[in-house]
């Protein structure tokens, strides 16, 4: 590696990491100010305020990860092109993708360290960061942390299922029904208008329920205000926690993928885009810095103050391209992956048109 590279590379991780350390304090400072009575209010122990506060930097680093990326390069690039450092280098008989060298080694580098962060480090942050959230800050705790209605479930190949509404707290459900198939002939199927979960001998009881045996010729049907019996499937399963995809490390996550696919998830888009971005912001780091370095490498009249805003409303554009696809990923039915890796795709457009222009 050549001493330009060198230098190149140690600008690159020192403005990535120095802009890290301002604007976290930056962020804990607004967090702290916006949430501060309702903790004194709540009582929350100063242990988990500390704690939350070192998931909320991992969570909020990760976060705003590209924004933070793409200004770091945008301010140190556009220095040396005001210092005519870049037109040194380029006359000297470096080709514009020789410069450009160095920085996606420094991309490569920080995308290894956020795809680490993502798959092991991220997901426990988040769940401590968001556990807190609704434990302290937000309304009913664990109550809003659950997805308690309309639960479906695949328990078996050929057992599913539903219940309308759970609560966790009581262990109680509404309009339960179990249907088991045989190929696609349906076998047996029992509702009840309450299921309630015993904790000391693991047993359910159905109340006014109503169990109907499909049989060649007649069905049996059979009724009765309570039932005790056993079933084939853990109460908790029914209603983990909305975000639970997100606190998951990645080989955790694609197991958990696995089993909700078997038992129809509702949710499985919501799944598959935490998964599917677990690599599409590494790749973003290539794809910014690319950018980055193609609209501040020249000299402008109006110096940096205007490569910093062209890199602001750039990073703001991905950014929020970057939610509303991952918004529509969950609830449309397009294919997610599409939908996540869009933006991605996108700007990797406009990168090449911008690095096309650039060494002309």
């Amino acid at each position: 590696m050549k001493i330009i590279d060198r230098y190149i590379l140690k600008r690159y991780l020192v403005t990535f990491a120095t802009m890290l350390l301002l604007f976290i304090p930056i962020g804990i400072t607004i967090d702290v100010a916006e949430k501060v009575n309702k903790m004194i209010e709540n009582r929350v122990p100063f242990p988990a305020i500390a704690q939350y506060y070192v998931d909320f930097t991992i969570y909020f680093a990760n976060l705003l990860f590209p924004i933070f990326l793409f200004l770091s390069i945008i301010w140190f690039t556009s220095k040396l092109a005001n210092n005519t450092e870049v037109i040194a280098i380029l006359s000297s008989g470096i080709s514009f993708t020789r410069f450009l060298r160095p920085y996606l080694i420094g991309a490569a580098m920080v995308s290894v360290f956020a795809l680490l962060m993502g798959f092991f480090l991220v997901p426990k942050a988040s769940e401590g960061f968001k556990t807190f959230r609704f434990m302290y800050l937000i309304g009913n705790g664990q109550n809003e942390m659950r997805d308690n209605s309309d639960v479906y479930r695949q328990i078996s190949d050929n057992e599913y299922i539903y219940v309308s509404s759970y609560n966790p707290d009581s262990k109680l459900g509404f309009n339960f029904s179990m249907e088991r198939f045989k190929g696609d002939s349906l076998v047996y199927k029992i509702t009840a208008d309450r299921i309630k979960f015993n904790e000391n001998d693991s047993t359910y009881s159905l109340f006014e329920y109503k169990k109907r045996k499909v049989g060649a010729l007649n069905d049996v049907l059979e009724i009765g205000t309570r039932k005790d019996t056993i079933l084939k499937f853990d109460v908790d399963e029914l209603t983990p926690t909305v975000y639970v995809a997100e606190t998951l490390n990645y080989f955790d996550l694609i197991k958990f993928i696995e089993k909700e696919k078997k038992r129809g998830s509702a949710n499985m888009n919501t799944y598959l885009v935490v998964l599917y971005k677990k690599y599409s912001v590494p790749v973003s780091a290539f794809i910014l810095t690319v950018i980055a370095v193609a609209v501040s490498s020249m000299k402008r009249r109006g110096g940096m103050g205007i490569n910093l805003v062209i890199g602001i409303v750039i990073a703001f554009a991905f950014v929020f391209m970057d939610k509303v696809f991952g918004v529509l990923a969950e609830k449309s039915s397009a294919p997610p992956m599409l939908l996540v890796w869009l933006p991605n795709l996108i700007f990797g457009i406009l990168a090449l048109y911008l690095l096309r222009n650039a060494k002309r």
